[in-house]
Order: structure tokens, then sequence, then C-alpha cells
């Protein structure tokens, strides 16, 4: 079986690892197919190092531009590259535009669809994810869902063929290199930081870094929690801050921008920090699954999953809710609970692009 997996984005070179791994293990051929969505060394290339996915057969290098521009750059290129591979599944992952552009680019050549995440919903179309998402989702014919929440999402609007529970393949990366990052990265000496002695914040989606006013919130929130605060600047949030003439890295002493960090130290700096605060849904998650609790900068989450016992604690732009929260919140009793699958997903998902 010849399959073409689409990558573009950070998120999708984590998902991809395992599968990756799990597709060539079975004997079948991969082509990867890189859209150059995220394209500098710290958001694209240090991930295939070190989490050791095959460098790509193809980097179309569509990068920076609005949406239109850029999915349609990419559904261009990328229906070329089927036409020229012809082969029998396209494998798409999570909600970008390079997943909608994987997406159509395929289903109007007449390959079968695996859609990795299918069935997220955050019901906020102010999101571009949320329609990446739903679109996929309706041209895909096999929808590998991370949770029965998913599953269930995908039934309310009709869509009960080729739908698998599977699990969620970036906790099966997190079992797979935890280890490797505690024993590889020296982020925390590099950063002088101590177990809990931190909290990291992460800040890259469009609705908090498009407005000066919301952003500036945001900046404003992480200054006064009156601790250490880390921030790996996302490369839009970076460029926002800019224009916006928002605080520069030596502005405050407690909060403390760092250029984007790679995989293997992310994982150490949020196995580590005390609280996590983010709007990404990938960090979300990654919380959950090392048991750090997590407010999320956002008005709701697709992963609704995360909210239950107290682990993850929608915030919004609130900057009195956030300071307030940072300083009253009080780690869960009850252990985060095994609803992300067993770690075995990309396995499972290989297993069943096989039948």
């Amino acid at each position: 079986m010849k399959i073409v997996t689409v990558v573009g984005a950070r998120p999708q070179f984590i998902k991809a690892a395992p599968l990756s791994r799990a597709i060539r293990s079975a004997g079948h051929q991969e082509f990867i197919l890189h859209t150059g969505q995220h394209y500098d060394y710290g958001m694209s290339q240090v991930f295939f190092e070190e989490l050791s996915i095959p460098e790509a057969n193809a980097n179309l290098d569509v990068r920076s531009g609005g949406h239109g521009q850029q999915t349609g750059q990419m559904l261009i290129e990328i229906e070329k590259v089927l036409l020229r591979e012809k082969p029998d599944r396209v494998i798409v992952f999570g909600d970008t535009n390079s997943t909608l552009a994987g997406a159509l680019a395929t289903v109007k050549l007449h390959i079968p669809i695996a859609h990795v995440e299918a069935g997220l919903r955050s019901f906020n179309r102010e999101m571009p994810e949320e329609h990446n998402r739903v679109l996929t989702d309706h041209c895909s014919d096999l929808l590998f869902c991370p949770t029965q929440t998913a599953v269930e999402n995908l039934y309310n609007e009709g869509i009960t063929r080729g739908v698998h529970l599977v699990g969620d393949p970036m906790y099966d990366a997190v079992l797979m290199f935890a280890e490797k990052a505690r024993g590889h990265s020296t982020i925390l000496h590099d950063l002088g930081l101590q177990r809990d002695g931190y909290l990291l914040a992460t800040i890259h989606r469009a609705y908090n870094t498009d407005e000066p006013e919301v952003l500036g919130k945001i900046i404003a929130a992480l200054q006064a929690s009156g601790e250490m605060v880390i921030l790996p600047v996302h490369p839009r949030t970076h460029k926002k801050i800019r224009d916006f003439g928002l605080i520069g890295p030596s502005s405050t002493s407690s909060l403390k921008m760092i250029e984007p960090v790679s995989y293997l130290d992310m994982l150490v700096l949020e196995q580590n920090a005390r609280i996590i605060l983010t709007d990404s849904g990938g960090v979300q998650k990654e919380a959950f699954f090392f048991a750090v609790p997590c407010l999320t900068m956002r008005p709701e989450t697709e992963w609704v999953e995360t909210l239950k016992d107290g682990w993850n604690t929608i915030v919004g732009v609130d900057v009195d809710k956030i300071q307030r929260t940072v300083h009253e919140l009080v780690r869960p009793k009850r252990p985060p609970q095994p609803l992300f699958g067993d770690g075995q997903s990309a396995p499972r998902i290989v297993r069943i692009l096989e039948k």
C-alpha cells in the first residue's frame, strides 16, 4: 500500500511521528508531503530530526500568506504531487490550512482520505481551524477519532460511516519521547529553572494575536502573575508584538520571552511547570498527559475532556481571572483519567488502513 502523508505544521509533525513509524514497520510505502506552512528550523526541521521522521519526499515551501492564498497554493501543488505519485491512501492531520488543502486536492481526485484527529469541535465559527476540521471531516472516507466525544460530534452531524475510535497519536508521541526528552534536554539548566518554579505560556491563535488590545491583555496577565513566566514566542506572535509596539524581552524580569523550542525541550518545560497557560489544543493535551494544571486562554476548547476534574480551566483573556486563577489554583486530587487511548493509536490506524 502506498500512502501519502500530508504535514505542514508543528502539531502535525508530532502526530505523524508515531504513525510514520507504524506505517513503515508494517511494510507499506510512505511518501511524506510537507506543505511548508511552518518553515523555519525551530518550527519544522528540528521536529523531523528529534522525532526521527524520515526526510520529506516533497516540500512545497508555501510559507506564510492569507488563508485563501496559502490554501490555494497548497491545493494546486498537492494535486500535482498526487497525480504523479498515485497513492492508495492520503492521510491528513488536525485542522490547519495544510489539512484542508490536502483533503480538497485528494477528494477531487477520488483518492480515499484518512483524517487523523477527526470529530473535534469547538463550536466557535470564528476560528479558521473550526472550518478546516468540519470540511475535512465531511470529505473523508476514514475518520480516526481520538476520543468518544469526537465520535459523538460526528454522529450529530450525520457522519457514521468510516468512523473509528483509535485514541490520540499525540499521546503515543508523548509516551515514545518523554523519557528521551528527560535524558537529552538541557533547557531547565540553560534557563536556570527549577521544577514547579515557573509558569509556561504559549500564544499563537489568530484571535489572540491579531488585535493589539487582546494580545496586550494576555501580556499584561502574564506580567501580573507575579511569577517567572517562560514564553516561547511563536513567529506569528513575535511579529504582532513588534508591530503593535508591545513589550520587548527585557521589559520585565518575570516574563521571559525565548525563541521557539524543540519538541524535546517543550516536553521538559511542560513536565516541570507549575501551571501551563496556552491557547494551543496540543499543549492543553500535553499538560493533561503530564498532570500539570492548565489555563486555556480562549473562550472554549475542543478538548472538553481535559476540563474533567479541574486539570484544565478556561480563563479567556480576562486579566483579573487569569491572575486570580494562577494564585488560587489548587492541584486536583484525582489524577487525569486515560481518556485519550492506550498509546497504541498509530498501529491501530495502520491495521484499519490495511483493511
